[in-house]
């Protein structure tokens, strides 16, 4: 069984979590239930898992319970990828036994993931100066103030920077983990993942990750009618003007409903969903690059191949050796 396991198991990618006092239980439920459950669904592990705390027994946040019978710090020195801890006290420095495994996590190349106020950590172990970040909105402030030298975005849900990957928090911490599950094993595998949590498989980065919501004068409609209408037709020469008339709205209103519903804009809502169409099609063995761009409504093997790359970091050809049926 991989998760627990004294030693790494074969072929895995490790993931390991450092808990430390004070650390927040939302956040550390979210990342066992997306790298460390079994996935009978999908006939194998995705990852090796394994908890450690630089103590016995740890009090997480606000003493709402004890966390014991977890490995010890050692433990992050066998990490792939190591997530750091995240507390509500940002203003209290981090342990140095903490820091100085992050340090060595990523000296030796192993990916690094904060959620929420696990950015504090990684800008406080010097691994995040010059590079992106997020962080929880609350914090952004105190954040910028501390750490200058970070470039942070504070109005996304995540960033990934390629060895280092922040979100915001809450809720974005599953946007972020499902996110990484995608870049590891593929569209399919995240969707797969995403319908045991019963939550939504793809939430672009990019999103903002505090929407204002007044109150209407009136209820609005919600986008799921129109979402799933679109989703069904995504072949099809959608534009954002057939979308507003399927709703019965002006471009303009379903915008503005877009923002507040989703965070996002009706044109990058439809290329993400027409990209993540191209990913599952390509990871169902398509190979006609061609045949992929008309099936999701992309057009021409040209415009497919900038927008993976855009979305995904992979052109057509490399996200088909790796994760093609070939790849498994």
């Amino acid at each position: 069984m991989p998760q627990g396991s004294s030693h790494p198991v074969a072929g895995l990618h490790r993931v390991v979590v450092i808990v430390d006092a004070n650390s927040n239980p939302f956040e550390l439920g979210c990342v066992t239930e997306v790298f460390g459950l079994r996935r009978p669904e999908l006939g194998r592990d995705l990852y090796d898992f394994r908890l450690c705390s630089p103590e016995p027994r740890t009090l997480m946040r606000d003493g709402f319970f004890t966390l014991t019978g977890v490995a010890g710090l050692e433990a992050a020195d066998a990490a792939d990828t190591l997530i750091v801890p995240n507390r509500p006290d940002v203003d209290v420095p981090r342990r140095p036994a903490v820091l100085d495994a992050v340090r060595r996590a990523h000296a030796r190349g192993a990916r690094l993931i904060g959620f929420c106020s696990g950015a504090f950590t990684l800008a406080e172990a010097g691994v995040l100066d010059g590079r992106r970040a997020t962080v929880h909105w609350q914090w952004a402030e105190s954040f910028r103030d501390r750490f200058p030298s970070v470039h942070l975005e504070p109005d996304v849900l995540f960033v990934d920077d390629g060895d280092i990957l922040t979100a915001a928090g809450s809720a974005a911490a599953l946007d972020l983990g499902l996110h990484v599950v995608r870049r590891d094993h593929g569209a399919e595998v995240a969707n797969a993942v995403s319908r045991r949590l019963v939550f939504a498989a793809h939430r672009d980065g990019g999103q903002r990750q505090f929407i204002e919501r007044p109150v209407p004068d009136v209820p609005d409609a919600s986008l799921a009618p129109l979402l799933a209408w679109a989703q069904e037709r995504l072949g099809s020469p959608l534009t954002v003007a057939d979308l507003a008339a399927r709703a019965a709205v002006s471009p303009a209103t379903l915008h503005r409903r877009f923002r507040a519903q989703l965070g996002t804009t009706p044109l990058a809502w439809l290329t993400g969903e027409r990209v993540a169409l191209a990913c599952r099609l390509i990871e169902r063995g398509e190979s006609r690059f061609e045949v992929v761009a008309r099936s999701c409504g992309l057009g021409t093997a040209a415009h497919l191949r900038a927008l993976m790359n855009r979305e995904t970091g992979l052109s057509p050809s490399a996200y088909r050796r790796r994760f093609g049926p070939a790849a498994g």
